[in-house]
């Protein structure tokens, strides 16, 4: 038992943590949170240590705490979070673009970690690597307690990118960037990719998040767009993000709802692009037309994630057209820690904001 509790291997600087660090850990469905007092951490090479600012509940958090989603218990989760910089370890660490960070620094980070060398990251995929590790999904271990949002401080590991944010921008907008605004960055460049987006006709199903922001960056790059989701008052909120309607059959559709995946392949126009990206929970096959895909050239793609460029292109975006857009207000009300319980049912409960925040200090 001695062992597991030394340090780990490598070159580390401890950090000592005053008051403790606080990380809430899930332990299984209908259980409460738990809070996991920190005292410090061995901060290990290229290592950094980040106080949170604030956090956002992302769905994917709910389904877990109800069951719909395996997790290995106990964990912290969440993975949509900004905050501070309060240590960095040996041999220093970089941002997205290149530069050192610092002490002081806003930043938001990527929900994975890679390792940069497997045949995966080599291929542009590092959202797949083979030595995949990811915030809010991985059990809690000796030495690994910050590893989820839901905590004071995160401790982010080498091969994760990390992406300053301007001072000006809002918590409640920068926080969601490392899930649903990159997330959502990544489909529409990924449309844009095969079919190009000035003047397309493009239909979004899922006004969540993920939709609304799909649509407010594709709306930027010149295309018409069309957001459909039974909710009437949130597909009235789209209107806010660029959705304005078009005649006719959408040249790309965005899917980021998981419940319209049959529709888009149905309606998508000759020539035209799928983008899947709301089927992140189990659901039944949907049926597959093979001949009228051939036939009508249509491209289907999966996005999953994002890589590092594209996290950086949605803080990018937060931070110059996107402010044409009130992402703030997608945040309802913001919980303390402590609350976090009280903050995911907010989240579950019928008519809820997009968002609720977490508050860690």
């Amino acid at each position: 038992m001695r062992a597991a509790l030394t340090r780990p291997p490598g070159v580390h600087r401890d950090v000592v943590l005053r008051p403790p660090a606080v990380a809430m850990a899930f332990l299984g469905e209908g259980l409460p949170h738990e809070a996991v007092a920190v005292p410090g951490v061995a901060l290990g090479e290229h290592e950094v240590l980040v106080a949170v600012e604030l956090s956002t509940v992302c769905g994917s958090d709910v389904h877990t705490v109800q069951g719909r989603r395996a997790a290995t218990v106990p964990l912290v989760l969440g993975h949509e979070s900004v905050g501070r910089i309060v240590a960095v370890g040996d041999g220093g660490a970089r941002c997205a673009e290149g530069s050192e960070l610092a002490v002081g620094d806003r930043v938001v980070w990527s929900v994975t970690a890679s390792c940069g060398t497997c045949d995966r990251c080599a291929a542009g995929i590092p959202q797949k690597c083979r030595s995949l590790a990811k915030y809010g999904h991985e059990r809690i271990a000796p030495h690994a307690e910050l590893n989820g949002a839901f905590a004071s401080h995160v401790q982010l590991k080498p091969g994760t990118t990390i992406v300053r944010v301007p001072e000006q921008l809002p918590a409640a907008v920068a926080a969601p960037a490392s899930c649903a605004t990159a997330t959502a960055w990544a489909a529409v460049a990924r449309a844009g990719a095969i079919r190009p987006l000035q003047g397309a006709r493009v239909r979004v199903h899922g006004a969540g998040l993920v939709g609304i922001s799909a649509a407010a960056i594709a709306a930027e790059q010149g295309a018409v767009v069309d957001v459909r989701d039974p909710d009437a008052a949130r597909a009235a909120q789209a209107e806010e993000f660029g959705a304005a309607g078009f005649d006719g059959a959408p040249d790309i559709v965005i899917e980021a709802s998981g419940h319209a995946v049959q529709v888009a392949l149905a309606e998508v126009e000759v020539g035209g692009v799928v983008v899947l990206v709301g089927s992140v929970f189990p659901a039944p096959p949907v049926p597959l037309d093979a001949e009228s895909i051939v036939r009508r050239l249509v491209t289907v793609a999966g996005v999953h994630n994002y890589t590092g460029a594209e996290l950086a292109g949605a803080v990018g975006f937060l931070s110059g057209a996107g402010r044409a857009y009130p992402f703030a207000a997608a945040v309802g009300a913001v919980h303390p820690l402590t609350d976090l319980d009280g903050a995911i049912r907010a989240a579950a409960a019928p008519g809820a904001p997009l968002r609720i925040g977490v508050a860690a200090h």
